[in-house]
């Protein structure tokens, strides 16, 4: 396999996240009638159900490809996740979908997990930071179109074909994956699946002040991720009532996030990981703060084109950091790959999605509580970066990284 073919199949495995959750958020609406949800911020469970299940299921997952290679949990995973696709087509509840949503997203784990697990096993550094900015860079192209999809096949029908959709595509990376993809843990590497084992790479994981450090940060920045992702639908359409314009909202904003993470891959090789994400780090503080200043003292709702604006700054400067503090925190756990990427997967994920809850149950019908929470996320993401970095910024470690 080419390094092309190799980051598109990484970036198309890690997009059934985003499909998951971007193409029904035109739906979410419809969904919440069809099931009777009459708490317009519950419809947000939708979301946050998938993402616990998400998180969860990775620390079943590391220990898993650590010791039967990556292709055959990653496999199992994919199989799970159509499974789920087609049980949520004709679900008859709101309860029994946000089980099933949970089951959806334990099975992408396997996706999320191995997946990182993978391009560490094939590149280490700098170089696996290129490689995961040009990841996610490709990955960010779903965000641009799976909002607009979902409102096209709700234009064509209803809320169910969406996920009859999401089996569809899922069935086919599935079979990409399975045709294409070598198994790339090395055999020397192979870990017994035992719990002395497991607990012993938590241990690792757990003690590495840079790899801990780096991951609650990481944490609490994608807890403004999600944040949005929880509240967009009540954003764009309840606050500046975009309407069949809402996917191409969203999209605008994927764009930047997409343009940073191709930019990054230039860039980091030269610069470091360190001396960008920390840069960037201090421009989302910076944006997210005159943002909030705004939003309180300027007019309200604020210019829907000043919120935009302000958000794709936001989200330019996320996308420096979220491939960098990644690459930061598995980068002296490369003997324990798969089992670090669940451990720090599990953290970042439901501890953001925790973080997410909360600021999105906080909708008040403006857009303070998100621009709040964004700005406080960033300021205690920056608290830990320099906890583990003994309080020095901007100063790379050694040539790599």
């Amino acid at each position: 396999m080419g390094r092309a073919e190799f980051i598109a199949l990484m970036a198309m495995l890690m997009a059934l996240n985003a499909l998951a959750i971007d193409i029904m958020l035109p739906g979410l609406q419809e969904i919440g009638a069809s099931l009777g949800v009459e708490n317009e911020n519950h419809r947000q469970y939708v979301v946050s159900s998938y993402v616990f299940g998400l998180g969860a299921a990775q620390l079943l997952f590391g220990p898993l490809s650590d010791r039967f290679g990556r292709r055959r949990p990653m496999i199992f995973g994919i199989i799970l996740y159509i499974i789920c696709c087609v049980a949520i087509a004709l679900v008859p509840s709101f309860g029994l979908m946000l089980v099933l949503r949970f089951i959806q997203g334990a099975g992408a784990a396997a996706t999320r997990v191995i997946t990182v697990s993978i391009v560490r096993d094939v590149f280490g550094g700098r170089a696996m930071a290129e490689v995961m900015s040009l990841i996610m860079m490709v990955f960010m192209v779903v965000p641009v179109i799976a909002p607009g999809t979902g409102q096209i096949i709700m234009f064509l029908g209803n809320w169910h074909l969406i996920f009859v959709f999401m089996a569809v595509v899922s069935l086919a990376i599935g079979i990409w994956m399975y045709k294409r993809l070598p198994e790339t843990l090395n055999p020397e590497d192979v870990r017994p699946f035992t719990p002395s084992s497991i607990l012993d790479a938590f241990r690792i994981v757990l003690t590495n002040r840079i790899a801990l450090c780096y991951t609650i940060s990481s944490t609490f920045i994608f807890g403004a991720l999600f944040g949005f992702i929880n509240s967009a639908q009540q954003v764009y359409m309840g606050i500046y009532h975009l309407g069949a314009w809402f996917p191409v909202a969203f999209a605008a904003v994927a764009v930047f996030m997409s343009a940073s993470s191709f930019l990054n891959a230039r860039f980091v090789g030269r610069f470091g990981m360190r001396r960008l994400s920390h840069g960037s780090l201090f421009g989302f503080i910076t944006v997210t703060f005159i943002w909030m200043l705004v939003q309180v003292f300027g007019p309200q709702p604020m210019p829907f084109l000043l919120f935009l604006t302000f958000f794709a700054l936001a989200m330019f400067q996320f996308g420096w950091i979220g491939s960098n503090f990644n690459s930061l925190a598995m980068e002296p756990l490369g003997h324990v790959a798969g089992t670090a990427s669940a451990v720090l997967g599990f953290m970042s994920t439901v501890g953001g999605s925790i973080i997410g809850v909360i600021i999105g149950q906080a909708f008040d019908g403006t857009a303070l509580p998100m621009v709040a929470g964004f700005f406080t996320v960033s300021i205690i993401g920056l608290v830990f970066v320099l906890i583990g970095e003994k309080g020095k910024v901007f100063q790379p470690h050694n040539p790599r990284v």
